[in-house]
């Protein structure tokens, strides 16, 4: 490992122990050149998974993509960002799970969906309202009483 400082080669471990997370060995170590000290992550190199976009584009997934576009849905309503956190790690651990190399983009819309359908209605309308490409009034007013009716209970 290069020291960020000297640039020396040679360094020693002084410590290492389990990220808070558990998905990466963090470790102190000194310089022998310079005698400085620095932290490294040790972390699993796994398999990047790829969208593939409704217009047939392949793109690398991106959880920060994904916690900003719900984020903004849930925006001003009662979801606390934790809330928004451990829902993409769980798509994100989900999409890995898989075992995919590719996976259509409409898969991950679906699943922010339903799971904003029963998180919040504001943000469940706002998402769908651009994930859904909503063209005019009429499309959301359609939306708003696909919900309305799935939210009724059966007589």
């Amino acid at each position: 490992m290069k020291c960020p400082y000297c640039g020396d080669i040679d360094n020693k471990v002084i410590d290492s122990r389990m990220s808070k997370d558990g998905n990466a060995v963090r470790r102190r170590r000194e310089c022998l050149g310079c005698l400085r000290r620095f932290t490294t992550y040790e972390r699993v190199d796994e398999i990047p998974v790829m969208l593939i976009k409704k217009d047939g584009r392949r793109e690398t997934f991106d959880r920060n993509k994904i916690f900003i576009g719900i984020k903004k849905a849930c925006e001003k309503r009662s979801v606390s960002i934790n809330t928004i956190e451990e829902f993409v790690d769980d798509l994100e651990r989900e999409l890995h799970d898989m075992g995919e190399k590719e996976i259509p983009s409409s898969f991950i819309g679906e699943r922010v969906m339903a799971k904003l359908h029963d998180l919040d209605p504001v943000a469940y309308v706002r998402f769908a309202s651009v994930y859904r490409e909503f063209k005019d009034v009429n499309d959301f007013v359609a939306e708003l009483k696909n919900f309305l009716n799935g939210q009724k209970e059966p007589d």
